[in-house]
C-alpha cells in the first residue's frame, strides 16, 4: 500500500523515518499477509538451483530468512534494503543466518558475478532509475543467473490497495497522489515497460506471468494496517483528533466488503517476473 516519492533522497528519508518504522512495527502482520509471495519466491529459488541468493528490498527479512533456511549449509542469502530500521529488524530476527546490507541496490558497489539468483518481494518498484538499478544488479549476477521478482499489477486490478485513500480523500485532502509513471507500488504495472527495462539492463528470457493471490489478515489489524501504511499513513498523523476519528470511521466502513467475520480477505493482482542474466 505504498506510494513512493520520486527522488532517491526523499525515498531514503521516508524509509528511514515513519514509513520504515511503521513496517517494523507491523512486521508480524505483514509477514503473515505476504507469506504466499514468500513461498512463491522460495519455490523459485529451489527450482533455479540457487546457492548464492540476493534479496532486493528485503525489508525486515522474512523472505531473506526463508531462502536462507531453504539453502542451509549449501548456500547463502544476502538481503539489501535502503531502510536502516528495517535492516536492524532483519538483523535482530536473523542473526548470522543471513548477510544484510543497508544500501540502495540501484548504486550499491556490489562485487561482480557473485549471485546465481536474485529475488524480490515488492522491492524493485521504487528505484528512481530502474534501468540503472537492474544494470547494477546484472553486474552483481553471474552469467545466466536467475532473476525472479514479484511486483503489483495495475491499480484497477488491486482496489483493496487504494480503498483507504479513496474513502479518506474528501476528509483529508493532504493525502499524496500516486504517480503511476514514477517510483511507487504500481510502477511496474505495465508489462511492456518492465520488459523494456529488463532488456535494456542486460537481462534476457524475460517472462511476466500474471498471478492472483488471496491474502488475509485478522480483522482487528485492519485499521492499524491501513492508517499507518501507504498514502493515508503519510497524511493522517498531521490531521487533528476529530478529523482522524472521522477518517478512521469512514475508512473502516469502506473496507466492509473485504471483511469476512474475523478475517479480512482480498485478491492481490501481481506479476511474477522471470529473467536470466546475459553475459557481460
Amino acid at each position: 500500500m505504498d506510494a513512493m516519492p520520486t527522488t532517491d533522497d526523499t525515498q531514503s528519508a521516508r524509509w528511514n523515518g515513519p514509513s520504515g518504522n511503521a513496517w517494523v512495527d507491523a512486521q508480524a502482520v505483514l509477514d503473515a499477509l505476504y507469506k504466499p509471495f514468500e513461498d512463491l519466491l522460495v519455490s523459485a529459488v529451489a527450482a533455479a538451483g540457487g546457492r548464492q541468493v540476493l534479496d532486493v528490498g528485503c525489508g525486515t527479512g522474512a523472505t531473506t530468512l526463508a531462502v536462507a533456511r531453504l539453502l542451509g549449509a549449501s548456500g547463502r542469502c544476502t538481503g539489501i534494503d535502503v531502510s536502516a530500521p528495517m535492516i536492524a529488524a532483519a538483523r535482530a530476527r536473523a542473526g548470522t543466518e543471513v548477510d544484510l546490507i543497508q544500501a540502495d541496490a540501484q548504486d550499491h558497489d556490489f562485487d561482480a558475478d557473485v549471485y546465481d539468483t536474485i529475488v524480490s518481494r515488492f522491492g524493485v518498484m521504487f528505484f528512481d532509475d530502474p534501468v540503472a538499478a537492474f544494470t547494477n544488479l546484472r553486474h552483481a549476477a553471474r552469467p545466466g543467473a536467475a532473476l525472479r521478482f514479484i511486483a503489483w499489477r495495475d491499480m484497477a486490478a488491486n482496489p483493496f490497495m487504494t480503498t483507504a485513500e479513496r474513502a479518506a480523500a474528501p476528509l483529508l485532502p493532504t493525502i499524496p497522489a500516486r504517480s503511476p509513471d514514477g517510483p511507487g507500488q504500481f510502477a511496474f504495472a505495465d508489462r511492456d515497460k518492465v520488459e523494456a527495462i529488463l532488456a535494456r539492463s542486460g537481462w534476457t528470457a524475460i517472462d511476466l506471468r500474471p498471478i492472483d493471490v488471496t491474502c488475509t489478515l485478522p480483522e482487528p489489524e485492519l485499521i492499524g494496517y491501513v492508517t499507518r501504511l501507504g498514502p493515508l499513513g503519510q497524511a493522517l498523523p498531521s490531521a487533528d483528533g476529530p478529523t482522524r476519528a472521522r477518517v478512521v470511521e469512514t475508512v473502516r466502513a469502506a473496507f466492509e466488503p473485504y471483511v469476512h467475520g474475523a478475517e479480512v480477505r482480498f485478491t492481490a493482482a501481481c506479476w511474477l517476473t522471470a529473467a536470466d542474466a546475459q553475459p557481460e
